[in-house]
């Protein structure tokens, strides 16, 4: 009888270890991430951090969490995975960081996968919608955003169903979410029995692309796919605005490109910005019948510093609401396999993870049949 009771003590005992060992006991829960903070994409990551961190002010300053406060740390990487590698690396040393969330493109976070996984940690609704991201046999990364190739497979689907266009011709970054985004355009086109009439490439974080659109404008093409960053794709569509090929010509953008920036892009110089179609993986942020999209309005309004509304605004707050949604559920006994399983059991955002189609129509995005 005695042998039963000690070994049921050092069961006890075991498991309260084990489960202290896993327990993250810090009075602020720091949320870490790496962001292209200045260069050429610098308004996705601040436009992702402004949002997050008016999520974290409110949830601090209303003292949802039992006295426990959020702390939001980024470092910059200007889009470059050299330098995610050395930010994640540098984070993930840190013994305060609890987890991280809402990394920005498909190049970087493929770069700091090895580190996530040699530091058994967590990273939540990366801004990617990247395959690899997308493995099931992933328990470290777990995703918010629907798949580049959903959102492509939407916008063929439309052009060729609803256009009846065949004349269709794709540009791209020449990485890893420029190749993601043209084997999905691909596998697309061919579920219609067609091939693209032309292609054109362009380096990351650059603006040359006169070859690739030299190249693409040849075949004067119906659509053109665009699967780059909002400079590139602007300066793109602007060039082609300008160009007698391209007189009818639709541009369809997927949601990494940054609908707001293009649009203020063409905007600032006087561009025309007709025949513009652009995939999302949130419905419209200013649509007042959809209740997060009014909180996510009043949230911006009461605590960002830039007052700015965007799609990719909204994804990171709908990601950030998910993120503490399972922070709170777990307050008491915070580990990262509880809110891994928070989250995946949980539909996310409360929205129907799908893609919306928008026109851009005196001067505001227009739901495409919603």
């Amino acid at each position: 009888m005695l042998k039963k009771v000690l070994l049921s003590i050092f069961i006890l005992f075991l498991f309260l270890l084990y489960f202290s060992q896993n327990s993250y006991k810090n009075e602020n829960i720091v949320v870490a991430s790496s962001m292209p903070l200045s260069g050429i994409m610098k308004p996705w990551g601040e436009g992702a951090r402004n949002s997050i961190d008016a999520f974290f002010s409110y949830i601090n300053q209303n003292n949802i969490l039992n006295d426990r406060k959020l702390e939001f740390v980024t470092l910059d990487d200007k889009y470059e995975p050299d330098l995610t590698e050395e930010n994640i690396s540098l984070l993930l040393s840190n013994p305060d960081t609890f987890l991280l969330f809402a990394m920005v493109g498909t190049p970087t976070v493929k770069r700091a996968i090895p580190i996530i996984n040699e530091n058994n940690s967590f990273l939540f609704a990366p801004f990617s919608g990247a395959s690899f991201l997308r493995d099931n046999n992933f328990s470290t990364i777990l995703n918010f955003r629907t798949s580049y190739e959903d959102e492509i497979n939407s916008l063929v689907d439309y052009i060729v169903e609803e256009k009846n266009h065949q004349n269709i011709a794709i540009f791209y970054q020449n990485d890893e979410y420029g190749e993601e985004g043209y084997i999905s355009f691909l596998k697309a086109l061919n579920k219609h029995k067609l091939n693209p009439s032309s292609f054109g490439t362009y380096t990351r974080n650059t603006l040359a692309i006169n070859l690739a659109f030299n190249k693409i404008k040849e075949e004067k093409p119906q659509t053109v796919f665009l699967i780059g960053s909002y400079k590139a794709n602007a300066l793109f569509i602007q060039k082609a605005k300008n160009s007698e090929e391209f007189k009818d010509t639709i541009f369809c953008n997927i949601s990494f490109s940054d609908a707001n920036s293009i649009v203020k892009e063409l905007k600032n110089k006087d561009i025309d910005t007709s025949n513009l179609i652009f995939s999302q993986v949130v419905p419209n942020y200013l649509d007042k019948n959809i209740e997060l999209a009014k909180e996510y309005q009043n949230l911006i309004e009461n605590y960002a510093q830039n007052k700015e509304l965007s799609f990719l605004s909204f994804e990171a707050f709908l990601a950030s609401k998910a993120l503490v949604n399972a922070i709170k559920e777990n307050i008491n006994n915070l580990s990262l396999k509880k809110i891994y399983k928070s989250l995946e059991n949980r539909d996310c955002n409360g929205l129907e993870k799908k893609v919306y189609l928008f026109e851009y129509l005196d001067d505001k995005f227009i739901e495409i049949n919603p």
